[in-house]
């Protein structure tokens, strides 16, 4: 089988390694490379079986466990596109996603089962509903179980005709605004999955162990994890929710040596007076999808003796723009230079090309760049094969990027992105709102938390309590966890420019006022 497709990773390993480990859930279930790649031949078939072709689209809600990896790879075995979505996405969410997406078929877990359903009731009469596949739960009338959908008899697929094909759709925040989906070829993961293979010293070996805890429905876990699991034949240890000491013993147990993590972790970790001795087994610990700050790196690596590398990246670039390992000489607040095949400039507001350590906004090119954005690839890459990441940073002369800003007011929860408009426009819903404005606050827990300022509809005096209650009550309807506010803040009036325009400014220093205690 060429490889153009990532599930002939899987199937090279099963020809040479059958019997060595690919996953291992911390329940205790594992699988076998040979064993993993029979259950994605099975799946393949079967989707064919239940009348799924090639082209369309099979949504997977399901957590990090192995039937997210075998559904996923059959998926793509079969040249279908695959929809990873947030298992805890709320039924708005989902029904938005599901008809934006066209999806055909949904496999979902019982975390997501009930939103699933739920999702499914609201869609428009003139939406075609997708078949509903269960695991972890018993299917409901007119549902199948995962069972239903692997085949007894594999037939073979035919090879990938063209890498350009379409492989997964990921829903972003993107540099836009309203989440849409960004389009993932099967050339754009692998060449990501090779460039970061290509690193010298490699990321991942062959016997390692690499901690499985980031989402694998997020890009971060799904391609710069998995993915490079796949490629080095590695083991990865499947965590389905992140508990600080529960993650930090599995390290011990499962002897795991390359840890992945969020920025956010190291906050819980830190405090930990056997931190050393607990992540006794771990060579190399990465950090990605949020910038971390150096005094951390500096604090972690002074205690444990651990290396920590992090990166730069987004979806649109299937993710790993940069890396530390990269660095001729690695400066403080660096996330390190571009990968083997990749090339970064940055832009001023006229689009030329910025020169000197001067900062401007970062464009990428390179064989893993995305190809637009669903469904007709608006906004990808420009004739030239260069794409603008909203992101502003600076190059310092050996090549190695400072991030500084972004272009737009994107927040990010544990490394996930949150989009203000997207809060407020939830927001505004409530019968008594009359404005909203969301920004993003810094949180020693997640990086950034979401505080959302509400102005009621006739004044404050009679409607503040009321009104925030009823606000976050229909922002937990609405939002999955991670966009919904952690404070709300009920007012009078929003500060607004001349032409209209909140001044998110004012309103983030009356933020910082408040962390100083300057205001009650």
């Amino acid at each position: 089988m060429p490889r153009n497709d990532i599930s002939a990773l899987v199937a090279e390993a099963a020809d040479d390694v059958p019997d060595r480990q690919a996953l291992v859930e911390s329940g205790g279930r594992s699988l076998t490379w040979s064993r993993l790649e029979d259950e994605v031949a099975r799946l393949a078939t079967g989707l064919g079986t239940h009348g799924i072709r090639a082209g369309q689209r099979v949504m997977i809600a399901v957590g990090n466990r192995i039937e997210f990896v075998t559904t996923y790879l059959g998926v793509l075995r079969a040249q279908v596109v695959a929809v990873p979505v947030n298992p805890r996405s709320t039924a708005g969410e989902l029904a938005r996603m599901v008809a934006d997406s066209g999806t055909q078929l949904v496999v979902t877990d019982e975390t997501a089962l009930d939103a699933v359903r739920a999702a499914l009731a609201e869609l428009d009469p003139d939406v075609a509903r997708p078949t509903v596949v269960v695991t972890g739960a018993a299917p409901g009338e007119g549902e199948l179980a995962l069972d239903d959908l692997r085949a007894d008899v594999v037939r073979p697929v035919p090879p990938l005709p063209d890498p350009e094909k379409l492989a997964a759709l990921l829903y972003t925040s993107g540099t836009s605004g309203r989440p849409r989906a960004a389009m993932l070829s099967h050339r754009a993961l692998l060449a990501n999955i090779e460039q970061v293979a290509a690193v010298e010293p490699p990321m991942m070996h062959g016997d390692d162990v690499v901690l499985g805890v980031l989402p694998l429905f997020h890009v971060y876990g799904l391609n710069a994890v998995l993915g490079g699991v796949l490629r080095h034949r590695a083991r990865l240890l499947l965590v389905e929710q992140f508990d600080p000491q529960a993650v930090l013993d599995l390290i011990d147990d499962e002897a795991c040596s390359v840890v992945p993590i969020a920025p956010p972790v190291f906050a819980h970790w830190l405090p930990d007076e056997h931190l050393r001795e607990r992540l006794g087994p771990v060579r190399l610990v990465l950090s990605g999808s949020a910038p971390l700050e150096p005094e951390v790196i500096e604090e972690f690596t002074s205690i444990t003796g651990i290396p920590v590398h992090q990166g730069y990246g987004l979806t649109e670039a299937s993710p790993v723009v940069t890396s530390t390992l990269c660095s001729r000489e690695p400066r403080a607040g660096s996330v390190g230079a571009a990968l083997p095949g990749i090339e970064l400039r940055l832009v001023d507001e006229t689009w030329g090309q910025v020169e000197g350590e001067d900062p401007g906004q970062i464009q990428v090119r390179g064989d893993n760049l995305f190809s637009g954005y669903w469904p007709d690839g608006a906004d990808g890459p420009d004739a030239d094969g260069w794409y603008g990441t909203g992101d502003v940073g600076f190059l310092d002369a050996s090549g190695d990027l400072f991030l500084v800003d972004r272009v737009k007011e994107l927040i990010i929860v544990s490394g996930f992105n949150v989009y203000p408009s997207e809060v407020e426009d939830v927001l505004r819903e409530v019968d008594g709102v009359d404005e909203a404005a969301v920004i993003g606050v810094p949180d020693e827990a997640t990086g950034e938390a979401v505080v959302a300022y509400v102005v009621p509809v006739g004044g404050v005096a009679h409607a503040r309590t009321h009104l925030e209650d009823a606000v976050r009550a229909h922002a937990v309807v609405r939002l999955a966890r991670f966009k919904q506010p952690s404070r709300i803040e009920v007012v009078d009036e929003l500060p607004f420019t001349v032409t209209g325009k909140v001044q998110k400014g004012r309103l983030r220093g009356l933020e910082r006022r408040r962390v100083q205690g300057l205001l009650g």
